[in-house]
């Protein structure tokens, strides 16, 4: 299992960081998980699945 902190992340899908925290509350992105006191960070796989669920245009993922 691989874990993205938030700077993969961002870099991953495109969206900002505040964005992704949005996503996150409203239940539109994968739940991140606590590493540690401090840290936190999102399976590799949750973020790959929640991109390919995004709607597509002209065939092509738009969310990568």
């Amino acid at each position: 299992m691989e874990i993205l902190r938030i700077k993969e992340v961002v870099n991953v899908v495109g969206l900002s960081r505040v964005t992704v925290w949005r996503m996150e509350r409203a239940g539109k992105f994968p739940a991140r998980i606590q590493l540690g006191e401090r840290a936190v960070g999102w399976r590799r796989a949750d973020v790959e699945k929640w991109i390919e669920s995004r709607p597509t245009v002209g065939g092509e993922v738009m969310a990568k």
